[in-house]
């Protein structure tokens, strides 16, 4: 499926010396499916570049946010440390590398946001492998939100946040030429991005331009990409009305899914609200409050991790 892919959209030459780096979403300790990378489709994609180049990198950031924890050991735990070592390729923490910083302006701010040199400066082809599911916070998560991961530091995105819009946007236009996998054997509905329930979909979306990839799986999610603020953001600046110019492999329409849907908790509002508040982010996650707001939340609502 990936060779089929990625030669209807002209990517199935690469050259020997082409450096790529694939940036899977792992935002749990282990596996769980519809909100992680398949770590098969992961391997997939290695056997297939193999034909071409040794020069491969898997990569991802620490996660957890308030809670973070090494990525480092969901490599081990998801079996990708062993399976890349089979492979001859690197696994890399992301949050360990150098950076450096990407600057724009947004809401009359100055912001400044430093990214793996690795990426900027290292990488010829950089692969996202999403998935599609849907977020508490974002609406849904699938190409461009799955580069959140590359901003280094947990804490750092946590202040980030309010500016998400601008932010990944930002993000997704520094890196080098990308080129969007979107592993939908399963999906995630109801509660995402790390809790909800599994979809089965056994399909796969593979594109050269990661805005009308999303474009196109918000429509197989069976959603409105105009209620989705970064998507909108996004389009709104990259000047994308529709898909009528889209060349597509086939009639996208026989796999829209309609079991996509979000229905938040109560406990899922203080997170949606200090997402949206630099205020709140600062007293959720940086003041002398947030151990005794996090600790009275966790009274009503398990940790996520």
């Amino acid at each position: 499926m990936i060779a089929r892919g990625l030669g209807f959209i002209g990517r199935d030459t690469i050259r020997s010396a082409d450096r790529i780096a694939i940036k899977p979403n792992l935002t749990f300790p282990t596996f769980r499916k519809g909100v992680m990378t398949n770590p098969e489709a992961i391997e997939a994609l290695v056997v297939y570049l193999k034909n071409y180049t040794d020069h491969i990198v898997i990569c991802e950031s620490d996660s957890g946010g308030y809670n973070r924890f090494s990525m480092d050991e969901v490599f081990a735990a998801t079996g990708i440390a062993t399976m890349a070592k089979r492979y001859g390729v690197h696994v890399v923490n992301l949050s360990n590398v150098a950076s450096r910083p990407i600057s724009f302006h947004y809401r009359l701010r100055h912001l400044s946001v430093p990214l793996p040199t690795l990426l900027l400066d290292e990488t010829d082809l950089f692969i996202t492998m999403p998935v599609p599911k849907v977020h508490c916070n974002t609406g849904i998560s699938v190409s461009m939100k799955n580069q959140w991961g590359v901003i280094q530091q947990p804490d750092l995105r946590l202040k980030l946040h309010p500016y998400f819009d601008e932010v990944i946007y930002q993000v997704n236009k520094a890196l080098p030429s990308t080129i969007s996998i979107v592993d939908g054997k399963y999906g995630l509905t109801r509660s995402g991005p790390m809790r909800g329930d599994v979809v089965n979909l056994d399909w796969m979306v593979i594109g050269d331009n990661l805005f009308y990839v999303d474009y196109v799986v918000t429509k197989l999610m069976g959603c409105d990409y105009s209620r989705i603020s970064h998507l909108r953001h996004a389009f709104r600046k990259e000047g994308i009305r529709s898909i009528n110019d889209v060349v597509l492999s086939s009639d996208y329409t026989q796999f829209i899914s309609r079991s996509f849907y979000l229905k938040r908790e109560w406990t899922d509002y203080p997170g949606l609200l200090t997402f949206n508040s630099r205020f709140l982010a600062y007293l959720g996650y940086e003041s002398a409050l947030a151990k005794p707001l996090h600790w009275l939340l966790y009274r009503f609502r398990e940790p996520f991790y």
